[in-house]
């Protein structure tokens, strides 16, 4: 079994998958986020790129990725600059580094750092569109969605099923940004599925 990655949304937190995991019978390498959440900051990490790059530096040999929205940007990231190295892939509710404000996508920065008051404020800045790179992506994908997101409606799930061409869009009833842990047992399942099937 080659090895896992996965990676957490803007909260930053290594624990935010463990549940998913540990229902797949499913083991990995779980990352945190330097400065975002409430992780201790490092001064090398100031940007979103430099979290790209902490990434990268584990993966030696193939990988799975298992990543929650903003991780799905980094993700994909990873995908078109180590295609060799990313085998399958797994995007929960992410933008996936297109548009999503003219798909109803709300913002959300202003609860974010209601939240996260301590939070590095580089990960509001704007991220790179992906839109026209995404077709060399082969790495099968499960795109995993609910139909209650409103920072990621389903919208951005059916946009990116059209861009990623090995794609599979799985939506999730009633679940919302947060569903692998309001519904951890169906993301489980669909997850665990993907990866033996793909990895």
């Amino acid at each position: 079994m080659i090895e896992t990655l996965f990676l957490p949304g803007a909260t930053g937190d290594a624990a935010f998958w463990r549940p998913v995991a540990a229902r797949a019978e499913w083991d990995g390498t779980f990352f945190s986020w330097p400065g975002l959440g409430r992780q201790p900051a490092r001064a090398d990490v100031t940007c979103i790129d430099d979290l790209v790059g902490l990434v990268a530096e584990r993966m030696r040999e193939p990988v799975a990725i298992v990543a929650q929205s903003m991780g799905g940007y980094i993700a994909l990231k990873l995908a078109l600059a180590f295609p060799h190295l990313v085998r399958t892939l797994v995007l929960c509710v992410t933008s996936g580094g297109v548009p999503v404000a003219d798909l109803g996508g709300e913002d959300w920065r202003p609860d974010y750092f209601g939240a996260f008051p301590d939070a590095a404020r580089w990960i509001a800045d704007p991220v790179e569109d992906l839109s026209d790179r995404l077709s060399t992506v082969r790495a099968p994908t499960l795109l995993l969605w609910g139909d209650a997101d409103p920072i990621s409606p389903v919208a951005v799930g059916e946009r990116l099923a059209r861009l990623l061409p090995a794609s599979r869009l799985c939506i999730v009833p009633g679940a919302g940004h947060d569903l692998a842990q309001t519904h951890a047992a169906a993301a489980a399942d669909e997850i665990r599925r993907h990866l033996i099937a793909t990895s």
